[in-house]
């Protein structure tokens, strides 16, 4: 499902979705498709973003598109 058609469904919302196709450009992805698991209480949004794993992410219907920073690891730390 298309990002807008989710915004459509779910006004003003927090919604659990798994990704299904994303670009990435930038160190961002940017994700166009997903699949909805289903809405999420504003109360309940940080918790449930915190225990998402792999693919399953939690974001806000309000913004125009889903974009997440990628960090990726600069080096190793060594242990003495």
């Amino acid at each position: 499902m298309k990002w807008q058609e989710v915004q459509s469904i779910y006004p003003n919302q927090f919604v659990k979705f798994e990704i299904l196709h994303s670009e990435e450009k930038d160190n961002q992805e940017i994700i166009d498709e997903v699949a909805v698991i289903g809405p999420v209480k504003d109360e309940e949004a940080t918790r449930e973003l915190l225990n998402s794993k792999e693919k399953t992410l939690v974001y806000h219907t309000s913004k125009d598109q889903i974009i997440v920073k990628i960090r990726k690891n600069v080096g190793l730390r060594r242990s003495l």
